[in-house]
């Protein structure tokens, strides 16, 4: 609550008024300069950039990765030089890139008149070549029916005669996915893409039925969509198994709103949780909604899992680093933003706390250059991780005590503040790469 003053009660001396005043602005500059940082934050995201690249360093191979003075050299891993593949220079032509060639080609003649094919001296003239010229075109959705016609058959001989087995016989009926529906599967994988890849809701794709002839509500497509999903399930289950069967897991949630929900008020929040894991060299991505954002989701989810799993800092995901058997990893690029936000509230006069956020950056950027000049070299396995244990250790040593000094002399209620605080309370797990 802050403080309520008795007009009454102020001085008439000017210079104790001042003093009062200036002890108020102090009390309260801080949570100032904190709402505005806010504004200036919500501002950026509204109508700012969204990128977070910084500009690149005007000589990048020579940016030194920690002070020279510090280590000995002799103990710094030594990269065999590789001879670098320039290819040869080709002088592109200007125009559009030719058409794909596994799209079918129709071929349409063009031809003079057979008036045109004699010369003026009487010969007639001979075919010396072709001029070709491609044109993309487009065939519209092509609505089918499919007949299945089944043919019935009886015994004659049998006909008015009870009999324990039938007389009538009729070829099996084609398995389908949604009995008892018009839908093949074709239709339904088209409702589905339509939908889930393309964002066309159900009433577009109803609206496009129906220029077609086809007769198809909104809630007939939702139906069909619902019951091929649960068609999918054991599809499910499968990639499931393969994130659990990973060595590491990434996981995040997002809110998602959604509405006419049975028991829940349209204004309530609800979350998309995603997992990603498996084989490293060909992820799963698997997503699964849930009204909550409580730590039992991803608890239930990873039920027996053991290895890696990197999130951001919520507190929801502890319960999972309390388990036996599994390794917590923070996210760098979480803890960069958490800077790169301060940039974008900066106030233009507080060069103070945008310098500092510069400085954290350029820590952050030198670790980040590490990992791209192993990306470059395609480093082994062993020799990735001495890079990291040569120069992206010293780094991080050098960045934690930067933010050690800066904690006791930042607010922790700006944005500088939190990001610093975000940063040393996720340090251990963030440095969990240079294990592995």
């Amino acid at each position: 609550m802050g403080m309520r003053l008795d007009v009454d009660s102020l001085p008439d001396d000017p210079t104790e008024l001042k003093q009062i005043i200036a002890s108020l602005s102090g009390r309260y500059a801080d949570k100032i300069q904190h709402l505005e940082e806010q504004v200036r934050l919500l501002r950026n995201e509204i109508f700012g950039r969204k990128s977070e690249k910084r500009p690149a360093p005007e000589d990048d191979r020579q940016q030194p990765l920690f002070d020279e003075a510090e280590g000995d050299a002799s103990e710094k891993i030594s990269l065999p030089p590789e001879p670098i593949p320039v290819a040869p220079h080709k002088r592109r032509k200007a125009g559009r890139k030719p058409l794909p060639d596994n799209l079918p080609r129709i071929e349409v003649i063009h031809d003079i008149a057979e008036s045109q094919k004699q010369c003026a001296c009487g010969t007639m003239l001979s075919r010396i070549g072709e001029e070709v010229c491609e044109k993309l075109d487009i065939i519209p959705a092509k609505v089918q029916v499919i007949r299945h016609i089944r043919y019935k058959y009886a015994c004659k001989g049998c006909e008015g005669i009870e009999s324990e087995t039938p007389t009538v016989q009729i070829a099996p009926a084609p398995p389908q996915l949604i009995p008892k529906t018009m839908a093949t599967a074709g239709l339904l994988a088209h409702i589905v893409v339509a939908k889930f890849e393309d964002a066309l809701p159900f009433h577009r794709q109803s609206k496009q039925l129906a220029r077609l002839g086809i007769d198809l509500p909104r809630a007939t497509l939702c139906n069909w969509a619902r019951q091929a999903a649960e068609k999918a399930l054991p599809l499910a289950d499968l990639m499931d198994r393969a994130i659990r069967g990973g060595p590491i897991v990434n996981i995040d949630e997002t809110t998602v709103q959604v509405l006419q929900e049975p028991g829940r008020a349209d204004t309530q929040k609800s979350y998309m949780w995603v997992f990603r894991g498996g084989d490293p060299e060909r992820p799963v991505l698997r997503y699964q909604y849930h009204p909550t954002r409580a730590g039992s989701v991803p608890l239930a989810y990873l039920a027996g899992f053991k290895g890696y799993i990197q999130t951001d800092g919520y507190n929801g995901y502890d319960g999972l680093g309390r388990k036996p058997g599994i390794v917590m990893v923070g996210c760098w690029a979480h803890a960069r933003r958490k800077f790169h936000e301060v940039l974008q509230a900066a106030a233009p006069q507080v060069a103070q706390r945008k310098l500092a956020a510069e400085e954290a950056l350029e820590f952050i950027g030198r670790l980040y250059r590490i990992e791209k000049e192993a990306r470059v070299k395609e480093l082994s396995v062993p020799v990735l991780y001495e890079l990291r244990q040569q120069q992206a250790q010293p780094v991080l040593e050098e960045f934690k005590r930067w933010l050690e000094e800066k904690a006791p002399l930042t607010p922790p209620g700006g944005l500088l503040g939190k990001a610093i605080g975000y940063t040393l309370n996720q340090w251990s797990r963030l440095i969990v790469y240079l294990q592995d």
